[in-house]
């Protein structure tokens, strides 16, 4: 049996009972990204990728949600004897010399045990590659893992291991949920909305034009998560003050007016009671339900994680600045700013972008052409 590399695509334990939705999002990103492939197609409880790239390949499939672990692997079949001889190649050319190492099998055994396969191609490499200086390792200290998976019929040894994003695939949820983008704790509300698999219409509101910048490029990080060749926005420009906590939560409670000004029938909230305070909160969720709508709030749930949200849209450079933010309080709850609400439906503007690599110079030229 030839040996044949796959990228190996693990579905997080709440994609399982939808690969088919993720092998849909796989092959759109794989045409989005122009990435050439021959086939996608499931072993068990795994995606197998042909693709005629696998590096570029694994790192546009790596920007889907529903995805726990993906690799580049070689296929061989599920032999202990052959399994434990590839394992044994592929350390040998893996480590580096004196590196300590953890060997790892998981899956679908047959006739053997996989802690057998573990000890027996860990002292292989001991053995084999006495050259490289090579030793085992613990599961709490060791520089680098060979993995291996285990599926009925076949063996897959990666030569290379990623984390993916997890999270469900996009779009399973249904019915169309509205979110907005105005700042960072409300592009990690979106990136969650949709890593949470619902169908994600985005609005971008702005008060300046050097927002409207910054938020061009927290866009681009969220985009290619849709999955989608095209995606239309709708960016609505909000005269209200940026300065001052009262400001801003008048800002807030503005936005959401215009959420519920449209037909969705549900309404993401970028609040998060980590952040905001209880009465809030509930006053936002009281004027949604009062609005016949269901709200969604993806932040309920995310603590310092909120963080590695940040990082993942690549706005780093924001963290100091919004762990001020954190427990914004006011006296009284402030009411939407109804004049600015008015004017800022009436600035309404619908772009379609293309998804690709010149996103935000995309979204600006574009704005600037409506």
């Amino acid at each position: 049996m030839d040996k044949i590399s796959y990228v190996i695509v693990f579905p997080t334990i709440f994609s399982r009972k939808k690969i088919p939705s993720l092998i849909s999002n796989i092959k759109k990103i794989l045409k989005i990204k122009n990435q050439g492939f021959k086939s996608v197609k499931r072993d068990g409880d795994i995606i197998l990728v042909d693709a005629n790239d696998p590096v570029f390949a694994s790192s546009a499939i790596n920007l889907l949600f529903g995805i726990e672990k993906i690799a580049i692997a070689r296929q061989i079949r599920n032999d202990f004897e052959s399994i434990v001889s590839e394992i044994t190649s592929v350390g040998g050319n893996l480590l580096l010399k004196g590196e300590r190492f953890l060997v790892r099998v998981d899956g679908v055994s047959k006739g053997f045990v996989t802690k057998d396969v573990e000890i027996a191609a860990t002292s292989n490499i001991i053995e084999k590659k006495s050259e490289l200086g090579a030793s085992p390792g613990t599961d709490d200290n060791f520089e680098k893992m060979l993995y291996t998976y285990l599926t009925r019929d076949n063996a897959y040894v990666c030569i290379f291991a990623d984390r993916g994003g997890g999270g469900i695939p996009y779009k399973p949820q249904g019915q169309e949920t509205i979110c907005a983008i105005y700042d960072e704790i409300s592009a990690v509300s979106c990136f969650e909305t949709i890593k949470q698999g619902y169908n994600t219409k985005i609005l971008v509101c702005y008060r300046t034009e050097s927002e409207l910048i910054n938020l061009a490029k927290m866009i681009n990080q969220i985009i290619p998560r849709l999955a989608q060749d095209r995606v239309e926005l709708e960016f609505l420009h909000l005269k209200i003050s940026p300065h001052g906590v009262g400001n801003y939560l008048v800002y807030v409670n503005s936005i959401l007016e215009i959420l519920l000004r449209y037909s969705s029938s549900r309404v993401s909230l970028a609040l998060s009671p980590l952040v905001f305070s209880s009465d809030f909160v509930d006053n936002s969720l009281r004027l949604v339900f009062a609005r016949d709508k269901i709200p969604i709030m993806p932040l309920a749930g995310v603590d310092a994680g909120m963080w590695d949200d940040i990082k993942e849209i690549g706005q780093e450079k924001s963290i100091k600045r919004l762990e001020k933010l954190v427990t914004v309080t006011a006296q009284d709850i402030p009411v939407f700013a109804k004049k600015e609400v008015e004017y800022a439906l009436r600035t309404k503007k619908k772009i379609t972008i293309r998804a690709g690599h010149n996103n935000v110079h995309d979204i600006l030229d574009s704005f600037e052409n409506h």
